[in-house]
Order: structure tokens, then C-alpha cells, then sequence
């Protein structure tokens, strides 16, 4: 292996290995969000699906199924089911969250309206499942179904939990799970399910994505307190602004005296936020050690999605998954 090959990032090596493949799943994605009667469907859609994403979740899909040797074209559709997925829950989170920018461009909702980011977010989802039963494979109509369930529950539960300070390390994993991880896992395990692996392959396609979903959202949250705008697209301090409680606070809030929580429930629960809070916020996670500690959860999870394909085939494909697990971690350290 070529040294340029082994520098770059994981996530291009894998867009390079299955680039033929990805795109029979875009044009599949084009076909498939089009609408003979309502033009504003495609309209929205594209801005979304055409906005430059990584289309990581839909990778993750095929190389499940060509890690076990699948030869058909059901892995096609089930990547296209798990973007589509995908987007619509980003259409209705930034409805949710009144998100007005995505990916550094104006959220579909502002530039068109609440309700058509809503009922195009609905007809993706019902495209997603006519996709799924064109497989003619319950146990991935079981998978799928399931995580779309988990998603919307861990919506919910985020509602429940914003800017409440009882807020739990065990109530944060469940909000990532249906937030990231959910959709993760099932990309995984629905490519090893239609690819025929058997049981302890799919069970072990499904630990990788879930503890690589897990991995993958707390560096996220760490990153918006010591990220590079420049690298990351976020702000750093913006979930501190927008009072979300994720694992580096939750840990500074479980460990504060009197007069530090009397700061958290001033700026999360009240949202009373001054100059020089976001540098005092900083100082106390620091002072707890919540970012070094959040810092090794997230290696933790990421050690568990490499663990979960040690009995897997020795394939290229392998190699890269495992080496897209450490690098997600890799931008903390």
C-alpha cells in the first residue's frame, strides 16, 4: 500500500471503493424522490440530498453487503432506503430545532416553509419503505422499521430532556442512539442481512455501527467545545448557546458545587447568557476534567466498533471500517 493510499482519510477510501456503486445509489436516490404531481417535493429534496454530504450511511450499507460477498442488486436499494431515511429526519429536526443553516447553506425550511420541509420529510420516509419492500427480505423491513421507530423516539426524548439539567449520561446515550447511532446500525447489519452473512456476522455488523454511531456523535459534541471552525463547519460554544446538554456538560454538571450549578441553571434552564459565560462554561468543564473524560468515552466506543469486526472476513473493506472507527475519535486527540 502505497503511502499517499494509507494517509488518506478513511471515509474517501471508502467513497473511492465503492464509488461505482454509489452512484447506481444516486441515480436510484434521483429517481426515486421525484413526484409527477408536486414539483416543490424534488425541489426540496435535491437542495438537501445534492448539499455535498458524505453519504456516509449509505457507504456503510454496501460495504456491509460486499464484505460478505454479495453479488445481487437489493444493497442498492437499501442504501438509497437508509439516505432517504436520513434526510428526512434532517428535513424535520430543522423544523424542530428551528435550524435556519445546514452544511453552510440556508435549512430548507427557511427558504421555503415549515410545513413543506414536514410533508416532504413524510414522503421520503414513505419512499424509504417502498424501497425496503422491494427487497422482498423481512428481517431488513424488521431492521429498518425498527430503527425509524428509534430515531423518532430519540427525538422525542431530546425534547424531553433540552435544557433540563437532570438530564443523565444514561438518558444522553439513548437521545445518540436514536439521533445517530440507530440509523448506523441498521446500515450495517441491513447490508450483512441481504448479503446472507449469518447470525453472529449480522449481529456483529450491528455492534459496529451502533458503538460507531456512539463514537462518532460524542466527538461531535466534544469538537463544539475544541473544534476548528474552519475544520469542523460548527462554531465552537454553539450547543452552549443553544442550551443543549451533551456528554462534556452533563459530566461539569454532576460534578459542580452550589455556585457552579447556580451558573448552569442560569445559562441552560433560564438561558440568561452573558458576555464571558461561554469562557466561564469552558473553565468548568476543564476544572472537572469533562472534556478528557468525554474524550476517552468516545475511544472507548470507538475501541468497541473495532472489536466487533475482529472475527469478520479479512477483507480491504474490513480494514477500512475499522480504520474509519479510529479516525472518528482521531480528530479529539
Amino acid at each position: 500500500m502505497s503511502l499517499d493510499h494509507a494517509a488518506r482519510k478513511p471515509q474517501d477510501r471508502l467513497s473511492a471503493l465503492l464509488a461505482e456503486e454509489m452512484e447506481r445509489v444516486n441515480d436510484l436516490i434521483r429517481e426515486r424522490m421525484a413526484s409527477r404531481h408536486a414539483p416543490r417535493i424534488p425541489e426540496v429534496t435535491a437542495h438537501l440530498v445534492e448539499a455535498g454530504g458524505k453519504r456516509l450511511r449509505p457507504m456503510l450499507t454496501l460495504a456491509a453487503a460486499r464484505l460478505f460477498g454479495y453479488q445481487g442488486s437489493h444493497h442498492i436499494r437499501l442504501a438509497a432506503t437508509v439516505e432517504f431515511i436520513h434526510t428526512a429526519t434532517l428535513l424535520h429536526d430543522d423544523v424542530v430545532d428551528e435550524s435556519r443553516q445546514r452544511r453552510g447553506r440556508p435549512t430548507a425550511n427557511l427558504l421555503w416553509d415549515n410545513k413543506s420541509s414536514v410533508l416532504v420529510g413524510d414522503y421520503l420516509f414513505a419512499r424509504a419503505f417502498q424501497l425496503m419492500v422491494e427487497t422482498e427480505s423481512l428481517r431488513v423491513l424488521d431492521i429498518l422499521s425498527d430503527a425509524a421507530a428509534t430515531i423518532a423516539e430519540g427525538e422525542v426524548l431530546q425534547l424531553q430532556a433540552a435544557q433540563n439539567l437532570a438530564t443523565t449520561e444514561e438518558i444522553y446515550l439513548q437521545v445518540v442512539r436514536g439521533k445517530t447511532a440507530a440509523l448506523f446500525a441498521a446500515a450495517t447489519e441491513s447490508g450483512a442481512v441481504i448479503a446472507g452473512a449469518d447470525a453472529a456476522a449480522q449481529r456483529a455488523m450491528s455492534e459496529y455501527g451502533d458503538a460507531l454511531g456512539i463514537a462518532f456523535q460524542i466527538a461531535d459534541d466534544l469538537l463544539d467545545w475544541q473544534g476548528d471552525a474552519g475544520a469542523t463547519g460548527k462554531n465552537v460554544g454553539d450547543d452552549f448557546r443553544e442550551r443543549k446538554l451533551t456528554m462534556p456538560l452533563i459530566k461539569a454538571v454532576a460534578a459542580a458545587d452550589a455556585d457552579e450549578r447556580a451558573f448552569w441553571v442560569r445559562t441552560i434552564e433560564r438561558g440568561d447568557q452573558r458576555d464571558g459565560d461561554l469562557e466561564t462554561a469552558r473553565r468548568l468543564l476543564e476544572r472537572h476534567d469533562a472534556l478528557a473524560a468525554t474524550r476517552a468515552e468516545a475511544m472507548g466506543w470507538a475501541d468497541r466498533a473495532r472489536a466487533s469486526l475482529a472475527l469478520l472476513p479479512d477483507h480491504e473493506l474490513r480494514h477500512v471500517l475499522d480504520a474509519l472507527a479510529h479516525y472518528v475519535v482521531m480528530r479529539i486527540s
